[in-house]
């Protein structure tokens, strides 16, 4: 099964990052990360903020950090729908760094100010992500 290509598309709202033939694809799914590969079960769930990782018909590794979205799997074609994703060599480290800094001050201030927590959460989730992610590649 590993060695069948299947169709896959990384979509974002800008562009699309990725189309074509892969071996595998790992995504970061709400309930833990999962696999597709080909004959998988038809399949349509959400993402969480983590790393999507293929493994293209050539056996090459594309890993990109997400904010989360959608996929669909059905018919060995695998159709991803992010709200964000980066490509690995993409990513700006001492920019996510800041990011990071900057939502952890958000989260001390907010007894003293109006500070959207969830949003402050959630940012400084994405910072970590893309950090964690550029300091493996």
């Amino acid at each position: 099964m590993f060695d069948n290509p299947f169709t896959f598309e990384l979509i974002t709202p800008n562009r699309t990052l990725f189309s074509g033939e892969v071996r595998s694809v790992t995504v970061p799914g709400v309930m833990g990360n999962f696999q597709v590969l080909r004959s998988h079960a038809p399949l349509l769930t959400s993402l969480e903020i983590g790393k999507i990782q293929l493994r293209d018909k050539n056996d090459a590794k594309h890993d990109y950090a997400t904010s989360g979205g959608f996929v669909e799997v059905k018919n060995n074609v695998c159709t991803l729908i992010a709200e964000t994703a980066e490509p690995v060599d993409a990513i700006d480290l001492e920019r996510a760094k800041r990011a990071k800094e900057r939502a952890e001050q958000r989260l001390k201030a907010q007894r003293s100010e109006h500070v959207d927590t969830e949003r402050a959460r959630n940012a400084l989730l994405r910072a970590v992500n893309r950090i964690k992610i550029a300091e493996k590649k």
